[in-house]
């Protein structure tokens, strides 16, 4: 069981798992690629030192109760997808985010991810929504989320400026309006 126990989720040709302090090198090798975090928070920084891996595996970076885990392929940690739960009037849906390790790119892995991710989340934290944005030059990440059910609800235009430059955010969400029992 991974450190700290938490779910794993099997996928084809992956597992979802919680992070563990052992996973260091593999998270340094794949968050410290300017492609990678193009499209990411700036708390996702580049480059990606030994600091900022340690800081985000003591639970440093990501706030209070996000649900994130590891994408681990062929026995390594190579990305991450989580999911932050709204609080109040808004508890009901989730702030979805995920990355991916350039040298899984172009496999369909994320989306097999996601189609895994998503439902598990929903129905683990009783969830009638699940949103995500994505920057308007990031349509492989658009495609993950169109494959998975998501639908696109509009352009946060100019929403953010991201290294010189001024983007475009796409905002997509699955919905459902019943809970299984």
């Amino acid at each position: 069981m991974p450190d700290g126990g938490g779910p794993c989720l099997q996928g084809n040709g992956f597992l979802l798992r919680p992070w563990r302090d052992g996973d260091l090198d593999d998270l340094l090798l794949h968050a410290n690629d300017e492609q990678v975090s193009r499209g990411l928070r700036d708390r996702f920084p580049f480059p990606y030192g030994r600091a900022d891996g340690e800081a985000f595996l003591a639970g440093r970076v990501l706030a209070p109760g996000t649900l994130n885990l590891a994408i681990e392929i062929d026995g390594h940690a190579c990305g991450s997808i989580g999911a932050q739960q709204g609080t109040a009037e808004r508890a009901h849906g989730a702030e979805l985010g995920y990355w991916l390790g350039r040298a899984h790119w172009g496999n369909g892995h994320m989306t097999r991810v996601a189609g895994v991710f998503v439902p598990w989340v929903m129905d683990h934290l009783r969830l009638y929504r699940v949103q995500a944005t994505v920057a308007d030059f990031n349509l492989g990440s658009a495609r993950v989320l169109e494959k998975n059910g998501f639908v696109q609800e509009g352009v946060e235009r100019c929403a953010v400026y991201k290294r010189g430059q001024l983007h475009d955010l796409l905002r997509y969400a699955r919905v459902r309006t019943s809970l299984p029992d």
